[in-house]
């Protein structure tokens, strides 16, 4: 038996206990992020996307890995500076997690059975792929790193799981 997304433990950036269940009834994007990566700008469009689609019923979620090529190697504090003052980062931050291997975090055991839109699940292949989750806790959508967050494909499908009012 799986267990629901919204309820795996994972705290803050911060250190404070939290889960996704926090976000019930909305959309949520997840998003594995690091701070020296190739895909780093990424920051820029998924802090659009938190803005714009915000009051409709979307949350953006950036969790911190150091997982690929030591690309998150910063602080708590370091990060959120990071995040804050280059990219204008205004969505929550997560604590920093590992999403593959044998201490792979309970929230991406879950997440990665979903599969992408060529059919595959399975482990991250880098910083920066995205999950989205629908309002009932359920992963709608897998979007690989190289999808920019801002993608017709990504607005799409974050339009169709925006809570119905």
């Amino acid at each position: 038996m799986t267990t629901p997304v919204q309820n795996i433990a994972i705290n803050t950036l911060g250190g404070v206990p939290t889960s996704l269940g926090e976000y019930d009834g909305r959309a949520v994007l997840v998003v594995n992020v690091a701070s020296k990566c190739g895909l780093t700008p990424q920051y820029s469009a998924l802090e659009k996307l938190a803005g714009e689609y915000a009051d409709r019923g979307l949350t953006v979620i950036g969790i911190p890995c150091n997982q690929f090529m030591g690309q998150e190697p910063g602080t708590a504090e370091e990060i959120e500076t990071f995040c804050s003052t280059t990219y204008g980062v205004t969505f929550p931050l997560l604590e920093k997690i590992e999403v593959n291997g044998e201490n792979q975090h309970p929230l991406y055991a879950e997440l990665t059975k979903a599969a992408d839109a060529e059919g595959t699940a399975g482990d991250i292949q880098w910083n920066f792929e995205k999950f989205l989750i629908g309002p009932d806790g359920t992963v709608v959508n897998r979007f690989r790193p190289r999808t920019e967050p801002d993608a017709p494909e990504v607005v799409a499908a974050i339009e169709a799981a925006l809570p119905k009012n």
